[in-house]
């Protein structure tokens, strides 16, 4: 595998290069999918440790065509998390890149994705569910404002949170990611994300910051509050139907008990519970400016700083 010849791909020595017959081996001839997404699909396998008849789980996300885009995608995911360690963020283990093939290897995540835990029934557990939130927001945290060049992942949804085995949640897929050097606070680029959780600058050719991650992740809380989708397209009341309206309803009508209804052990929380609400709706500011930085919602989600009733988000939502 000649990658010293490919200059994009420079300086991932700290990372195994898989050949292709070792992934597809490793998955069984990629039989066993785990999700899929625009730029590729994520297989499970099992790769024989060194030295070692124990099995470790792995998972290869497989990009489906060698287009002008996914390569861009491959190489800005290998680069944006090759250097990042934290424990709320996936570890990248290895990756092919092959003659056609561009394929990526992560620790498996035995919990699967916050999608998957959203829907769980009967509901997680209230504790969990603040111990998932403190989680990702550090983990956030951890990109914004602790690396040695700042990464906005530009994708932050329920399906790119992964849990581990402990459902420590894990930040993963970064291929629409966007590193800054030091000296940068800002980005022009074209809008990235997924419809419910963009935030409003992306559609006013405005610069692109850290804060729309921010605004991502108070729509994400708010679904870890209430145990539901930001868009439920079947519902019966169409107040309802976007969680961000409906929750703001909620908490201007002080009726926030509505958003756990059923939920025990939440309803027992309730000033915790309306502390993350709070947050969320700082979070989802539409003027970029108010949101907080990560480590404040950290602190505020953490109870260490008093959180202010936000103003009106107001109602561009997307």
């Amino acid at each position: 595998m000649q990658l010293h010849h490919d200059p994009n791909m420079s300086g991932l020595n700290n990372l195994r290069a898989f050949t292709y017959k070792e992934l597809e081996d490793a998955t069984n001839g990629f039989k066993d999918e785990l999700g899929s997404g625009a730029f590729g699909t994520v297989y499970k396998g099992i790769l024989l440790a060194y030295n070692s008849k124990s099995q470790n789980p792995i998972a290869v996300k497989r990009l489906d065509r060698l287009l002008k885009d996914t390569e861009k995608e491959f190489i800005n995911e290998v680069r944006s998390i090759r250097q990042t360690h934290h424990r709320n963020k996936v570890k990248l283990l290895g990756f092919c890149n092959e003659g056609t093939h561009r394929m990526l290897v992560y620790e498996y995540m035995s919990n699967g994705s916050l999608t998957e835990f959203l829907r769980t029934s009967p509901r997680p557990s209230w504790s969990l569910r603040v111990k998932i939130a403190i989680g990702i927001a550090k983990g956030f945290q951890y990109l914004h404002e602790e690396c040695c060049a700042q990464i906005i992942h530009c994708d932050i949804k329920p399906g790119n949170i992964l849990l581990d085995d402990d459902f420590v949640p894990r930040i993963s897929d970064f291929g629409l990611a966007k590193l800054l050097r030091p000296d940068q606070t800002r980005t022009n680029t074209g809008i990235r994300g997924t419809r419910g959780y963009v935030a409003a600058e992306w559609f006013r050719n405005s610069a692109i910051t850290a804060k729309v991650d921010v605004y991502s992740f108070g729509v994400m809380l708010l679904e870890l509050v209430c145990c539901r989708k930001n868009l439920e397209q079947d519902a019966e009341d169409e107040a309802a139907a976007v969680l961000t309206f409906w929750a703001y309803d909620c908490m201007r009508g002080r009726r926030m008990e509505v958003l756990v209804e059923g939920d025990e052990e939440a309803a027992a929380e309730m000033g915790t519970v309306e502390r993350f609400v709070m947050v969320a709706f700082w979070c989802t500011q539409e003027e970029p400016s108010l949101r907080p930085a990560m480590h404040k919602v950290v602190q505020m989600l953490e109870g260490t700083v008093d959180v202010s009733a936000p103003p009106d988000p107001s109602s561009s939502f997307c």
